[in-house]
């Protein structure tokens, strides 16, 4: 993995910018520590910060290759799984290579095939490829939004960058928010509308969607979208599918010339993957495989069973870890650490987050670093298999809104009213709703429970799964630790998005199908545990911190919180507890002391990224 930035201008010299590209450059450090490089013409720059996974010397960036008279420049963020295979393909045609990395692949796949080199791929991507002769900027990103790209378009300038951090490094963009912008930072936020940068004038390009400028303009288009078709394998051919496509799946990703390892957790999910992996190093004479778990100081005294979160991990982290024969570590956090890193958070999403959620993987990211530089998650699970509350819930399920912001009021409450006259959240909120179910691909003569849960497992897989994949790519990027999600593989989710709720549910259990699949795979007891998310603090220490910050921000009348915040609500909030603040805000697991997190998070970011309000 890596970070990328480029720029082409029409109007400027861009050969006498390298100042700038390599101040933008500089801000992605973190995602390249290994090595960097430019590449700077007339009317386009690239700018690359590399993390060495696979070919350290072939896999150099920018990367160029010429056919004829025409150059090609490439600079890429990602992985191919596929990289063999294309490979075959292109050589059988008369290309050769001089290295082993998928940079090389993937730059020769668009010299043969174009634009429509992005139908041969599969894996998590984020690129930028210029042709010199036609002066031609193409950008691609993955299919379901693993890898992140941003843009900001002006008339004859497009500049793009893995993170917005890259962007507000060039002096021609400014840190500014509109009455949108703060729709999404105060309200959408932790999540985005697909596509919105949330700063003044910045767009991401969304998962599965290529880009074009040249002097013709700007161009953007899809080139995969989830299709609705009747599921005609029945229970068993299901079961057998699923369990292969995961099995390939997590093979292909193990592939890595630096240590590999998996994020532990006990659950259905992690465990699967954990499985194959442990398969695959075995089936390659690997030493064991390492296993890596997250929990917190004190959880054990403190720790009671919620409806959102049943159980704790350890024992389940313990007992796949010795059916499977991995080495494991668990990461232990604390909670001065944990507050501390509330702002790091900040600077590593560039944007207000998931608070000590953030925070944690951050923190647990940069203790994995230390002994490898790839790990496999089972992130993205539950919005394939549909494991989430709002799935099941028939209170959550006949919301008309994004069932993962059902406690909507208590945030509204704490926002100054003239912030929330000028924004409208309701009907932002509703309008963003409504436009993502005009794009659910229907079933024609699906029953009406059906096809509600289609509709929930879209607005799932493109709202809460993209704040889910944003979170992890930052917090494991800000430390040089490259995560895949083998449930993110394109051929799963298409083959997932199909099958009947009934066969998904399967045995009476959320994500039943998911669990016939994993029979003899996994301990009986595992394939049974009912789902508990990512693990959070539950040490009373924590609110109390979190709290105490809250309220010295409002005795500080240089706070930018101040004045967006309704402060006499706010006050109140932060001397009481009751069943309001104990119910999510947003997710299952952000409530109160992530609710004074969160704010926490708003002031830093206000601060330090120096926002303005326009």
């Amino acid at each position: 993995m890596c970070g990328v930035t480029g720029w082409v201008d029409w109007d400027q010299d861009l050969s006498f910018k390298r100042t700038v590209l390599a101040t933008m450059s500089d801000t992605l450090a973190n995602r390249g520590p290994d090595a960097s490089g430019m590449w700077l013409s007339q009317h386009a720059a690239f700018a690359h910060r590399r993390l060495i996974v696979v070919d350290p010397e072939g896999g150099a960036q920018p990367m160029v290759r010429s056919r004829g008279e025409n150059q090609y420049v490439i600079t890429y963020n990602g992985e191919l799984y596929n990289t063999s295979d294309i490979r075959r393909e292109l050589e059988l045609k008369g290309y050769s290579f001089s290295g082993h990395s998928d940079t090389e692949v993937l730059l020769v796949s668009y010299i043969e095939w174009g634009e429509s080199c992005v139908n041969k791929l599969n894996g998590i991507y984020a690129f930028g490829i210029w042709n010199e002769k036609e002066q031609r900027l193409f950008l691609a990103r993955d299919r379901i939004g693993v890898k992140p790209l941003f843009y900001t378009y002006r008339h004859n300038s497009l500049i793009f960058a893995s993170e917005l951090k890259a962007l507000l490094a060039n002096p021609e963009i400014k840190p500014e928010l509109d009455a949108e912008g703060l729709a999404e930072a105060l309200f959408m936020s932790p999540g985005r509308t697909p596509g919105h940068g949330v700063f003044k004038r910045i767009a991401e390009l969304k998962p599965a969607h290529c880009l074009v400028f040249d002097h013709n303009g700007l161009k953007i288009w899809p080139y995969w979208k989830l299709a609705s078709r009747p599921h005609e394998d029945d229970l068993d051919t299901t079961t057998e599918k699923v369990r292969e496509l995961i099995q390939d799946t997590v093979i292909r990703q193990l592939v890595a010339d630096v240590p590999v390892c998996t994020l532990l957790s006990g659950g259905i999910d992690s465990s699967a993957i954990t499985a194959y992996a442990v398969e695959g190093f075995n089936n390659e004479g690997k030493p064991s495989l390492h296993s890596w778990s997250i929990d917190y100081i004190d959880n054990d005294k403190n720790f009671k069973p919620t409806l959102y979160q049943p159980d704790s991990d350890m024992h389940w982290v313990q007992l796949v870890s010795n059916y499977l024969g991995t080495v494991h570590h668990n990461v232990m956090i604390d909670t001065p650490e944990l507050v501390d890193a509330l702002s790091t958070a900040v600077r590593a999403r560039d944007l207000p987050g998931m608070a000590d959620v953030d925070a944690s993987l951050y923190l647990f990211s940069r203790a994995i670093k230390q002994e490898a530089t790839v790990a496999l998650s089972g992130e993205c699970a539950d919005e394939i298999f549909g494991g989430y509350p709002w799935f099941n819930r028939p209170e959550l399920v006949s919301l008309d809104t994004f069932p993962w912001m059902a406690n909507f009021d208590l945030r509204i409450s704490l926002i100054a009213p003239e912030i929330i006259e000028i924004v409208k959240p309701e009907d932002y909120i509703y309008r963003r709703y409504m436009e993502t179910l005009d794009e659910v691909p229907r079933l024609p003569g699906e029953d009406a429970r059906n096809e509600r849960i289609r509709e929930i497992g879209y607005l799932t897989m493109h709202w809460f799964m993209q704040t889910l994949l944003d979170r992890k790519d930052r917090m494991s990027m800000a430390v040089g630790l490259e995560v895949r999600v083998p449930f993110c593989d394109h051929r799963l989710v298409e083959y997932v998005w199909n099958i009947p709720w009934s066969m998904k549910t399967c045995d009476q259990m959320e994500k039943g199908i998911l669990r016939r699949a994993m029979k003899g795979v996994l301990p009986q007891e595992v394939l049974t545990r009912k789902k508990s998310p990512y693990p959070k603090t539950h040490n009373p220490n924590y609110l109390s911190a979190v709290r105490s910050v809250v309220l010295e921000i409002l005795e500080d009348h240089d706070s930018p919180l101040r004045r967006l915040v309704n402060i006499e609500t706010l006050r109140k909030l932060t001397a009481r507890e009751g069943s309001n603040l104990n119910k999510p805000f947003y997710g299952q697991l952000m409530t109160d002391a992530q609710l004074f997190a969160y704010l926490i998070q708003v002031d830093a970011w206000l601060r330090e990224y120096k926002v303005s309000i326009v």
